[in-house]
């Protein structure tokens, strides 16, 4: 088989020289077949030859789903794209636009399909009608939706002190106690900031920040020393509780592996290990932050990491966060190392879901959630919550306001679903194929 290798090799050459190269750059694989082992062109190389990748990319991609968490983010997806559209139809004078234009603007909204389709799917939220005067078909927001949202943008303005708290709190974390104004912007709906925080918030406040240039924000004063992360609670809650050792919690997190992690050999031992390693906590100051060439100076350096990404996620409304935001602040908060790589090396702490579309990643705090839902809600959350049951009713009727009416002009029914007032004893079923009779007639007459 070599000497018919070689024959070959010579009569496809020109010279004696490269002969010989092309023999050398072959060898027999075991399967008989000539194969390329070295050299530039290498890709008949067998798999089975070459050393497998491990990256950050090759970890996204073999980690443990987490379904509930990964359906969460494909309803958020689905809000994200509505309010993009009522973004783009609030602009317009009259609170409405015409469907041409929303087809014009659909790929500013990451929306892959016909606009028609899509508000179609959504009765609730949209709602399509014809324009007295320019008699081309429009679009605005259904009244219950526009509540959702202007109770949404009530609550961010009355919680303006807890956004304080939350931006001093951040910026004590900070090495110098400033951070990017464009960082918070783009995390803004994350924090519970409104959108003219730069003025309400900031500006408004000159006690207690500093707008600097270029464009960051400053603490006045230095924030609190007494001030503790949000992990601390829970250390405190289980020593009280558990009666576990100060040398166990001490430096611990909360760990929370999916369900299906396949456990290796060594894992716990390791994972031990690191819960009881020492580390520069977030609120402390840069100076006692150990040296990351030290002996196990990385490993508390990147632990430190885990501690500011895990208060951060705290501080946040809904305890996420995309991970491309969370890359802003890395230079602020001192963490020189692959956020996202981070975060995949620690599956019982933060969990990155890649259903949000447009090849964005979000990472969930998991502690915070269980069975798809934060254990410990708040206004801003429970508001955004009901947009999203609102979406996901679809075209079905149920949960809409008690008055059905026609919209062809029709006879409107209004039933009471109280269950003392309301009609009892089969009544309801008289008016309900009224309703359904005259829907039929107009849809033959039209």
């Amino acid at each position: 088989m070599a000497f018919g290798v070689f024959l070959r090799c010579v009569h496809r050459c020109k010279s004696p020289a490269d002969a010989r190269t092309s023999v050398l750059g072959k060898v027999s694989s075991p399967s008989g077949e000539d194969v390329v082992v070295f050299g530039p062109f290498n890709s008949n190389t067998p798999r089975r030859w070459k050393k497998p990748v491990d990256s950050a990319r090759t970890r996204l991609e073999s980690r443990t789903r987490d379904l509930r968490l990964d359906g969460l983010m494909i309803q958020l997806k689905k809000l994200r794209k509505v309010l993009s559209l009522q973004e783009v139809i609030s602009s317009r004078r009259g609170q409405h636009a015409s469907l041409q234009l929303l087809s014009r603007r659909k790929m500013d909204v990451d929306l892959n399909m016909a606009i028609g389709a899509f508000l179609r799917k959504y009765p609730q939220v949209f709602e399509i009608f014809v324009h007295e005067t320019e008699k081309n078909v429009c679009c605005r927001i259904t009244q219950r939706m526009a509540d959702l949202i202007e109770e949404e943008a009530r609550i961010i303005r009355e919680s303006e002190s807890e956004a304080v708290r939350r931006l001093k709190k951040l910026l004590t974390i900070s090495t110098r106690g400033a951070l990017h104004v464009h960082a918070l912007w783009l995390a803004r709906r994350e924090l519970g900031l409104p959108d003219d925080f730069r003025t309400s918030v900031i500006l408004n406040r000159p006690q207690d920040f500093r707008l600097e240039t270029p464009e960051t924000v400053s603490l006045v004063v230095s924030g609190d020393a007494e001030i503790e992360a949000e992990v601390e609670k829970w250390r405190e809650r289980e020593l009280r509780e558990k009666w576990l050792s100060e040398f166990e919690i001490r430096y611990a997190f909360p760990i929370h592996l999916p369900t299906g992690f396949e456990v290796e050999k060594g894992f716990r031992e390791k994972l031990k290990n690191w819960q009881r390693l020492q580390y520069a906590k977030p609120y402390e100051k840069m100076e006692a932050a150990v040296r990351v060439r030290s002996c196990g100076g990385l490993e508390r350096f990147e632990k430190r990491a885990v501690g500011i990404i895990h208060e951060l996620l705290s501080l946040t409304v809904e305890k996420m966060i995309e991970v491309e935001r969370l890359s802003h602040f890395r230079r602020d908060f001192a963490m020189e190392v692959n956020v996202r790589e981070l975060l995949l090396k620690h599956p019982g702490i933060f969990y990155i879901s890649t259903k949000g579309g447009g090849g964005s990643q979000v990472v969930f705090l998991r502690e915070a959630y269980r069975r798809g839902c934060l254990m410990e809600p708040n206004s801003i959350y429970s508001v955004r919550r009901r947009m999203l049951d609102l979406i996901s009713m679809g075209r079905r009727t149920s949960g809409c306001p008690n008055q059905l009416t026609e919209p062809e002009g029709g006879v409107g029914h209004e039933m009471s679903r109280d269950p003392v007032e309301g009609q009892r004893g089969g009544q309801w079923v008289l008016p309900l194929l009224e309703i359904l009779s005259q829907r039929g007639i107009h849809k033959f007459l039209h």
